[in-house]
């Protein structure tokens, strides 16, 4: 796996995440998240900001959209491609566990946890509680539980095969990391959400080989970082040429695909605190 610098991930980010990874929950978050007629708004890991000016142009001018994301790469593009079209939104750069806010601050907030780490989800809810005014909507997306296991699967067969059993564990973990809908929703209310609503969506990324899945930015850059973080690195190689060759070898001429339930939750700030 080559290791490419914060603007390349940034570019790759614009050009093959948030066109088609991000797209599948955008569609969630229109349909189902309602947007104030004014005051103020908070996008959390907005990454290049396509969806965050999408949603500026639906609100009009009297609900002010701010946007924050960790990486300032990205958060590069995001200003480049509002200045020539959008300059209205505004972008700044905020880690999502630690933002800058002030208590009760929004009339609405949402966040893309969709490449945040599960474990990593439920301190980021807890500040996105915390900057919402009472009342408010808070919505949130990622992938859940019985997503990915047509990778999990052939990944536990690889290490299987390359003489690494004792990392069968570790897939074990990735399985189990990721929360139920129903655990989500369990978050959502302790971290002072109610009335909370949830709704998913299962999509498929279909690749035509098993060079062209590890080939993907998507894959090789955004997700297999995490999935094969625990193999050893002098590893890696031979792990990614024996899931190629185990797509091939299944795939009998076909599409190899992978599942994601992608899933929205929605709730208000608790007016009582």
């Amino acid at each position: 796996m080559i290791t490419k610098s914060p603007k390349e991930l940034a570019f790759l980010h614009d050009l093959y995440v948030a066109n088609d990874w991000g797209e599948r929950f955008a569609e969630l978050v229109d349909e189902h998240v309602a947007l104030p007629e004014e005051g103020h708004a908070l996008y959390v890991e907005v990454g290049t900001g396509d969806h965050a000016m999408a949603l500026q142009d639906r609100a009009g001018e009297k609900l002010r959209i701010i946007c924050v994301d960790e990486d300032e790469e990205c958060l590069e593009l995001a200003r480049a491609k509002a200045a020539a079209i959008h300059g209205q939104t505004e972008f700044q750069r905020e880690p999502p566990h630690q933002l800058s806010f002030a208590d009760d601050h929004f009339d609405l907030v949402i966040a893309d946890a969709s490449l945040i780490l599960p474990e990593d989800v439920e301190r980021i809810l807890e500040e996105l509680v915390r900057v919402a005014k009472p009342g408010a909507d808070v919505a949130f997306w990622l992938p859940t539980a019985s997503s990915f296991g047509e990778f999990f699967s052939i990944f536990w067969e690889a290490l299987q095969n390359s003489g690494m059993q004792n990392h069968g564990v570790d897939v074990e973990r990735l399985i189990t990391s990721l929360p139920a809908t129903s655990d989500t929703e369990q978050w959502s209310m302790q971290a002072g959400l109610e009335d909370v609503v949830s709704w998913t969506a299962i999509e498929e990324f279909d690749y035509e080989s098993g060079e062209r899945f590890l080939n993907s930015p998507l894959i090789t850059d955004f997700l297999l970082p995490n999935w094969l973080s625990s193999v050893p690195e002098t590893a890696r190689e031979r792990i990614m040429l024996e899931l190629g060759r185990i797509i091939d070898e299944e795939r009998h001429s076909g599409e190899f695909a992978i599942t994601l339930k992608a899933t929205l939750i929605l709730g208000k700030k608790s007016r009582v605190q």
